[in-house]
């Protein structure tokens, strides 16, 4: 009687064949399940004791990506042996494959997002250029989804040699009508890992000068020191001169001073001594030379080179003023005149009658 029970047949299957699925369907479903629970926990606590990113990387790519598949590969195999209509058994087939593009389109994502992030971390030092990166995540994701796209197309049916012929041809169109486009995205590649700027740093680019506030994939954005926001392409910046102020370790300065022709010898001889005591008196100062440079046209005219350490232009500029009156106190205690534009006229006196 049970046998007669197990053998009677509905819709082209037996019973025998609906309750081999459903045994293999759970049991599926608890392997699966048992596995996600407990192997899946305990590798995931085990990867937050370690020192490591990239282990608890892999266990949360296998939980959101391998999973999913596990779950689909179950119901498979066990709706495998059953008779199914035709229109049910490709349903089940592209629903396969549905899954299979998505969640690899998602695990690429994943791992370059993760791979930008720990070069961020160890390159970068966890730098504002993070933001500047997502562009460059975005065009990935295009990509990514974009072949995605086309190999599902092509694995359900779809003639996809015509429509890459199609696009290869219209693609060729569009890069010429996009030149400039282009050029200023590959200038972005070259800006990210090349490096001559990040976000914060001032840099001077020609005339224009500022600090850059943005890098995008076409412009990049410098906030000027009068307030207005600079809007440059990055092929203009990749081919200019660049000079980064951000990365100067210290900064050189040279001024010349001028004191009257009356001045005597001896204190002439004094003078550069005198200049490199009050600059080895100022912090964050280091002194590199003071000599007398040239006779001028109304002036005795010494040069002063000397190093302020860090790259702080307001802090340059404390110095300096520091430096200014420091000499100017040390010129009066020793009655020394600094020189200014004069004239001086000789007159002859009348001829003799």
């Amino acid at each position: 009687m049970f046998q007669e029970f197990l053998n009677r047949e509905f819709f082209q299957n037996r019973v025998a064949d609906y309750l081999v699925f459903l045994i293999v369907l759970v049991a599926g479903i608890v392997i699966v399940t048992l596995f996600q629970r407990i192997v899946l926990a305990r590798l995931k606590r085990w990867a937050k004791t370690t020192d490591w990113n990239i282990d608890e990387f892999i266990v949360d790519i296998v939980r959101k990506m391998l999973v999913p598949i596990a779950y689909y590969g179950v119901f498979f195999l066990a709706v495998n042996p059953l008779a199914l209509p035709r229109i049910l058994d490709r349903i089940i087939g592209v629903a396969g494959m549905v899954l299979v593009a998505f969640l690899s389109a998602q695990a690429l994502i994943a791992v370059a997002r993760f791979s930008i992030r720990s070069y961020i971390e160890t390159a970068e030092k966890g730098s504002s250029r993070e933001r500047a990166l997502q562009g460059f995540m975005t065009l990935i994701r295009v990509v990514v989804w974009g072949l995605a796209a086309v190999l599902l197309l092509d694995n359900l049916g779809f003639r996809i040699n015509t429509v890459i012929a199609g696009l290869g041809i219209g693609g060729i169109a569009v890069a010429l009508a996009a030149q400039n486009i282009l050029g200023d995205l590959f200038a972005y590649f070259t800006i990210m890992f090349d490096r001559p700027f990040e976000i914060g740093d001032f840099i001077i680019v020609g005339e224009y000068m500022g600090v850059v506030n943005h890098l995008g994939v076409k412009t990049t954005r410098i906030g000027s020191l009068g307030g207005e926001q600079i809007v440059m392409s990055n092929k203009d910046l990749t081919d200019s001169r660049v000079r980064n102020y951000k990365r100067m370790e210290r900064r050189r300065v040279l001024f010349r001073l001028g004191v009257t022709y009356q001045t005597p010898f001896g204190k002439l001889k004094e003078i550069p001594e005198v200049i490199a005591g009050v600059i080895r008196g100022v912090e964050d100062t280091a002194f590199d030379r003071a000599h007398f440079f040239s006779y001028g046209d109304f002036s005795l005219v010494f040069e002063v080179v000397y190093y302020v350490m860090g790259n702080d232009y307001t802090r340059y500029m404390d110095i300096q003023q520091e430096i200014n009156l420091g000499i100017h106190e040390e010129f009066e205690k020793r009655k020394i005149d600094f020189a200014y534009p004069t004239q001086t006229l000789y007159l002859s006196g009348a001829p003799q009658s």
